[in-house]
C-alpha cells in the first residue's frame, strides 16, 4: 500500500482529495495537513511515500518546503496540486524533481492517471537493489514527456513508449485483444489486469494511436453504444 499524505490549507479540498486517492487502488490516505507547519510534523510522526502538496498556505509557500523536505526526508515524494499557473512556482517545482504538478480543481481521472503512473514508477524503484542502466532508463522515462514521433508499426521496441505505457503491461493487452475476436471493453481489459478503466482505456487508446488496434461502437437494446476494442493483427 503506497502511503499518501494531503497538505492543503482548506480542509473541504482535502478531504475530497483523500476520498479520490482512496478510490484508486494501492493507494490510502494516511494524513492531512492544513498549513505548511503542520506539513513538517505530519512527515516527521509518520512515514509517507507520497505528498499531495498545495502552494497557497497561509504559514508558508509549499515551493518553500521543497527544500526542507527533500533534504530532511528525501525518500518522499511530491505531486503538487494547486491553483497557482505562476512560471516560477511551476519552475521551482520541477526543478526540485516533483513527479507532476496539477492545477486545480483536479478531476478524478486527471489524479488517478498520475497515481497510476506513479505506482509503476514506485515499483520499479523498489524492486531491486542493484540499479542497471535499464532500470534507470524506465524511471527516469516517468519524467520526460511522452515521444511525438512514436514508430506506427507492430512491435514497439520499450524505449519509445510514452510516459504511463509501461512494456509488460503493453504486451498483456495487445495479447488479450489478439485473442479475443469478439473485441472488449475498457471496463473488462481492465477486470483481466486487475487495474481500472482508465488505465485500460489508456492502453487502448495507444494501441489505436499506433495502428495495432480499432475501435467500434456495438450498439444494444438500450442505452449509450459500447465502445470495443479490436485488434488489427491479421
Amino acid at each position: 500500500m503506497i502511503k499518501v499524505g494531503i497538505a492543503e490549507d482548506d480542509f473541504r479540498i482535502a478531504s475530497i482529495h483523500q476520498e479520490l486517492v482512496n478510490q484508486v487502488s494501492d493507494f490510502q490516505c494516511e494524513d492531512q495537513a492544513l498549513n505548511a507547519n503542520e506539513t513538517m510534523t505530519m512527515l516527521e510522526k509518520q512515514p509517507i511515500d507520497l505528498l499531495l502538496l498545495d502552494i497557497y498556505m497561509p504559514d508558508e509557500l509549499g515551493t518553500n518546503l521543497l527544500g526542507k523536505i527533500r533534504e530532511t526526508y528525501p525518500s518522499v515524494d511530491i505531486l503538487i496540486i494547486s491553483a497557482s499557473t505562476d512560471t516560477e512556482h511551476v519552475q521551482k517545482s520541477l526543478r526540485y524533481g516533483v513527479f507532476d504538478y496539477i492545477i486545480k480543481p483536479v478531476s478524478l481521472e486527471r489524479l488517478e492517471k498520475t497515481l497510476e503512473e506513479y505506482r509503476l514508477f514506485y515499483q520499479q524503484l523498489n524492486e531491486t537493489t542493484e540499479m542497471t542502466q535499464d532500470h534507470i532508463d524506465k524511471l527516469t522515462s516517468f519524467r520526460s514527456s511522452p515521444n511525438d514521433s512514436l514508430p506506427t508499426h507492430g512491435n514497439i521496441e520499450e524505449e519509445y513508449l510514452p510516459k504511463g505505457i509501461d512494456v509488460l503491461t503493453l504486451q498483456t493487452v495487445r495479447q488479450e485483444l489478439e485473442k479475443t475476436e469478439a473485441g472488449v471493453t475498457a471496463e473488462d481489459m481492465g477486470k483481466h489486469l486487475g487495474a481500472s478503466r482508465t488505465t485500460a482505456r489508456r492502453y487502448l487508446e495507444y494501441l489505436i494511436s499506433t495502428d495495432q488496434a480499432e475501435a467500434k461502437p456495438i450498439y444494444g437494446i438500450v442505452g449509450r453504444p459500447e465502445r470495443k476494442y479490436f485488434s488489427n493483427k491479421a
